[in-house]
């Protein structure tokens, strides 16, 4: 098995989740493709898989000399997946999204290589986009995303399993902002300036914030400037046992990317989505959206949060209204898949041709180790 793409880790972290069904239940083995300047060249090798590099750059909201130079150095980067391919000779190509998946998705379909997208955003990213009707193949996390695919089946993303069966919270109202590992610029600058306000418009309520390692002293700084009373807002850098925080909130306030979004149905939390702006093609706008039109979510679009009392009210809102925070939580986890590794592992191994095994007895498999 052949996984291509990478970049950020909503693309690595379902491919690795994936792999390791892979090898367990079929004994596949597992090559990654990748750039350098994604976060697979840390996660894959830590993870235990092997991982080669080719040279390919991005396309979409890039500059006009990036692009040019992306063009020119993309049938170089397809000639290179085509050596891995012949070289490794996996039975099927996965392409998981991210700057790699495109090159080794064309190299595959020229090499007649049965050929699988994985698409985990509401709008797909341009490489799916392009390849959607030609793979043979394809597994998606929400159902609009299908329409862009000519055999598809929605799977959902593959989540941690701490994320399930979480129990409701009891006591007061806590809420959990998070804007992923990095944290958000836009939360550490806004809910200081609000968290005052907040506070007093919800009796008893409770704020962890995670503002991301760099900005983590300035974002403290900024909360006890506001004279809110310290007891009940936490800053943390980064919180490592995320599924046990989702657990203890009452609702959480994210940005929308597609493993946050499904991490949030999995947990079946009612949550306030803020859209990334400059995401691609406007992803996280789709994500959010999708997860409003399930009745899981509400939205603010990130200039809603310079308007006065917008988000205080539409946070009091929800936090003071047990019953809407209720009707969110079953909605959200309707939208939860806890099979999805297992469901798209299945339909790779069904896309091997028939009397190959996927297993590591094989000659190639052997020689690529």
């Amino acid at each position: 098995m052949l996984i291509a793409g990478g970049g950020t880790g909503g693309h690595i972290i379902p491919a690795l989740a994936v792999a390791r069904e892979l090898e367990e239940r079929y004994g596949a083995r597992t090559l990654f493709v990748g750039t350098a300047r994604g976060m697979e060249i840390r996660l894959v090798p830590e993870a235990g898989f092997r991982l080669r590099l080719i040279d390919v750059g991005p396309l979409k909201s890039v500059s006009l000399l990036t692009r040019l130079r992306t063009l020119i150095r993309l049938p170089q980067s397809i000639s290179q997946c085509r050596r891995l391919i012949r070289e490794f000779q996996p039975q099927v190509v996965f392409g998981v999204g991210g700057y790699a998946s495109g090159p080794a998705m064309a190299a595959a379909l020229q090499l007649k290589i049965p050929t699988m997208a994985f698409e985990p955003n509401a709008m797909p990213g341009l490489a799916n986009r392009l390849v959607g009707k030609k793979v043979q193949a394809a597994a998606v996390n929400f159902s609009s995303a299908a329409a862009w695919f000519a055999h598809c089946e929605v799977t959902g993303i593959p989540v941690r399993p701490g994320f399930f069966n979480l129990e409701a919270p009891a006591g007061p109202p806590h809420l959990l902002i998070f804007g992923g590992s990095q944290g958000a610029r836009l939360f550490n600058t806004r809910l200081p300036k609000v968290i005052g306000e907040l506070l007093e418009a919800v009796p008893g309520l409770t704020v962890l914030h995670q503002s991301g390692v760099r900005n983590a002293a300035a974002t403290e700084e900024a909360y006890k400037a506001s004279g809110a009373d310290p007891a009940r807002w936490e800053v943390r850098p980064f919180l490592n046992d995320m599924p046990a925080q989702f657990g203890r909130a009452h609702m959480v306030m994210s940005r929308s990317g597609a493993s946050t979004v499904a991490e949030l149905a999995a947990a079946g939390k009612p949550a306030l989505l803020v859209p990334f702006a400059a995401a691609t093609d406007e992803h996280q706008k789709r994500n959010a959206e999708a997860m409003v039109n399930a009745g899981a979510a509400m939205m603010l679009q990130e200039q809603e949060l310079d308007i006065p009392g917008k988000l205080v009210d539409t946070l009091s809102g929800l936090l003071n209204s047990p019953e809407r925070l209720a009707q969110m939580s079953s909605a959200a986890r309707k939208q939860a898949h806890p099979l999805a590794a297992e469901r798209i592992a299945k339909l790779l191994a069904s896309l091997a041709p028939v009397g190959q095994a996927m297993g590591p007895e094989q000659t190639e498999l052997r020689q690529a180790g």
